[in-house]
């Protein structure tokens, strides 16, 4: 654990989902490679596209279109429609395959398996200060058993932009009844989480337990308040 100001023990927890409560890279991986398959399968005209075209065309949709970084469901949403468009969809059926094909991905999305140590944490955490939960991604908490321990889990894109935006922290804070000073923020993302905490006034605590080094990250603008390495370090500052 590593302080980098002066620490106020917060009144109130808000917490990052992906990545810091779960390892959600092979969950991601899978929900791609599902993705790909479920084309495959369903719609084999899909095969004259590569990966790389989908990719790209994933980027040029984000382009004309920006608030879809702020809705991973409907950027994948999109990304399938104009995709079988493209390959020769009527916009009818490319819509009603793209709701067919976001809700296959979804399915593989949220099988989480989340630690049992995360499971403790929050468990001894809830007992001692509120929570919010605060996740760019569509994961459903509730499907992967952490919905329990959250007052209300704020999603971008349902509730507002993304972070760093101000939108779904601005909410917390709300709904939280508290400053956003006695608020420490909890999460991986060095530009996201612990900038989105600092833009808006929150503590914020970097959850590095990759062994990254600070003064290796070029995004990182803001310094966080606290680093720990492990989540039940938590249990030492709450």
């Amino acid at each position: 654990m590593q302080f980098y100001r002066r620490f106020q023990p917060p009144k109130a927890l808000t917490f990052d989902l992906d990545d810091t409560l779960y390892d959600n890279r092979p969950v991601i991986r899978r929900a791609e490679q599902a993705m790909y398959d479920w084309l495959a399968d369903v719609h084999p005209i899909s095969d004259a596209l590569t990966r790389k075209d989908w990719l790209r065309l994933k980027f040029r949709l984000a382009e004309h279109n920006p608030l879809l970084r702020h809705d991973v469901t409907q950027w994948r949403y999109e990304l399938l429609k104009i995709g079988l468009m493209q390959l020769g969809y009527a916009q009818t059926l490319a819509e009603q395959a793209a709701q067919a094909g976001v809700r296959h991905v979804l399915v593989v999305r949220n099988q989480v398996e989340v630690p049992a140590e995360t499971h403790r944490v929050l468990r001894e955490l809830g007992k001692r200060v509120p929570m919010l939960a605060i996740t760019n991604g569509n994961v459903d908490a509730e499907k992967i058993g952490l919905s329990q321990y959250f007052d209300r889990v704020l999603v971008a894109g349902r509730d507002g932009l993304a972070k760093p935006e101000p939108d779904l922290f601005a909410q917390a804070v709300a709904l939280l009844g508290v400053t956003p000073g006695e608020i420490l923020h909890v999460g991986d993302h060095l530009v996201s989480d612990v900038g989105g905490a600092k833009l808006h006034g929150m503590q914020a605590c970097w959850l590095n337990d990759q062994q990254r080094q600070l003064s290796r990250e070029p995004k990182a603008k803001w310094l966080p308040d606290v680093e720990i390495h492990s989540l039940s370090q938590l249990l030492d500052l709450i």
